[in-house]
């Protein structure tokens, strides 16, 4: 029900920022506007639909603990959208994207309030510390029955913000940060006001989805698109139980996804719940880093003796390689070789591959090899921006101006940086943070440190 704080762990810098300093011989060039993303371009799953029938049927009738829902609820059309608080500069164009997606893409008749009026899902901006005072462990989250935070302030604890309990959806709040960079509050604008809309669980199992905890996809994808289309379908209903729900999928689907009719469907093996405990030792907040490695490569022996052989073993072993950088490079590097290979073997995982890439690119430039760190980045910088990934986007951009100075063609090189710098804006917010990036990237070229 939340974007869980490990998103910060995951974010493309491994390290603390560094100190705001020019590195010697370096001038630190001035930063251009901010840049921000077009239209997007979303691809259709490529699954089949019998899989999509029982990604619907996981998402919308569990809950993320594994609780059972009862019942299909959802807002009755039109569906209204405000925004509370001290939202940052960027939310309100986010948001209006956002709708115009969801209504173009699930047909869902959504949109702005009228300005002083309530409204069905209300989107409010607090300061972080002010969130993780109530949910320590969220970076945003999502609640039912409420439309403030002092509602939600009063109601945390009792059944008013269960959300098995409710027989319809008429009001919820989406609760996320308003002093973060605009590309964490848009990452989470998504998945939370997707959550307030449909699903209410995630799925490690899922490779295209902004539904998993591995918040690797940053947008709403195709798929995400496909499912909450079905919730809103005219021919489902609030109130539908899952036997009624599973009896009418196929034939929906059949209608709205024609291609996935031509696809085979490969057994569906559910994430144990050993794996995610592992997982979130590994990847949450207030952990020793020694025991964080270990929950991670626990966490990769037990994908590889149940065969979770897909995104699961992926994530595992990107995990654990971003553990170990600072205590063992090698073992980094294996860890990411490895996550590359068991990527590359599982469809749809292009963004995943994009992640580990910057990894990768940041190993060869700091080995002396700025052809192969261009390669790689070349290779896998669309899937960055295809996924809207700033911050991605940002970091591999710079690596490349790097590569490109080593390699001698110096002109290209500023080119590609003062690009890097606008999406870097978007994608880390303030601007020392941006510089402090800058700064970690061009020391892999002048002292051979990975970031």
């Amino acid at each position: 029900m939340f974007r869980i704080l490990f998103v910060l762990f995951l974010a493309v810098s491994a390290c603390a920022p560094a100190p705001v300093t020019e590195l010697p011989g370096r001038a630190m060039p001035d930063l251009p506007p901010m840049k921000t993303f077009s239209a997007s371009r979303i691809t259709p799953p490529a699954r089949s639909n019998a899989a999509i029938a029982q990604d619907f049927m996981d998402l919308t009738f569990r809950m993320e603990s594994g609780r059972r829902v009862p019942r299909l609820t959802r807002f009755a059309e039109p569906i209204t959208v405000r925004i509370l608080g001290a939202a940052p500069p960027s939310l309100d164009r986010d948001l209006t994207e956002l709708l115009a997606r969801l209504r173009r893409e699930a047909r869902i008749d959504i949109r702005r309030a009228s300005a002083g009026q309530p409204a069905n899902i209300t989107i409010q901006a607090r300061r972080r510390a002010e969130l993780q005072q109530i949910v320590p462990t969220a970076a945003c989250f999502v609640a039912p029955r409420v439309t403030s935070w002092t509602e939600y302030g009063l109601a945390r604890r009792s059944a008013t913000v269960d959300w098995t309990t409710l027989e319809r959806r008429e009001t919820a709040a989406v609760f996320l940060p308003s002093d973060v960079s605009p590309q964490e509050a848009r990452d989470c604008l998504h998945e939370e006001l997707a959550q307030a809309l449909g699903p209410l669980n995630d799925l490690y199992r899922l490779p295209d989805s902004i539904f998993n905890d591995d918040n690797l996809h940053t947008i709403l994808t195709g798929f995400d698109m496909l499912i909450l289309r079905l919730y809103y379908t005219p021919d489902l209903a609030n109130g539908m139980t899952a036997e009624q729900v599973a009896a009418r999928l196929p034939g929906l689907l059949a209608r709205m996804n024609p291609a996935g009719q031509r696809r085979s469907t490969a057994p569906v093996i559910d994430t144990p719940r050993a794996w995610i405990e592992e997982m979130e030792t590994a990847l949450g907040p207030g952990t020793a880093a020694s025991r964080r490695r270990a929950a991670a490569a626990r966490a990769v022996d037990i994908a590889r003796r149940l065969n979770l052989t897909d995104g699961r073993l992926g994530f595992s072993l990107f995990a654990l390689g971003r553990l170990s950088l600072a205590v063992d490079g090698n073992a980094a590097l294996d860890a990411f070789v490895r996550a590359d290979q068991v990527y590359a073997a599982t469809p749809g995982t292009e963004v995943q591959r994009a992640h580990v890439a910057m990894h990768l690119a940041a190993f060869a430039l700091s080995s002396g090899q700025p052809a192969m760190a261009l390669s790689l980045v070349n290779t896998h910088l669309a899937p960055a921006v295809a996924s809207e990934n700033a911050a991605l986007l940002a970091s591999m951009l710079m690596i490349k101006a790097e590569a490109l100075d080593a390699l001698g063609r110096a002109s290209e090189a500023r080119a590609v940086r003062l690009d890097s710098l606008g999406w870097a804006r978007y994608g880390f917010g303030r601007n020392s943070e941006v510089r402090a990036r800058l700064n970690e990237i061009a020391a892999l070229n002048l002292k051979g440190e990975h970031p």
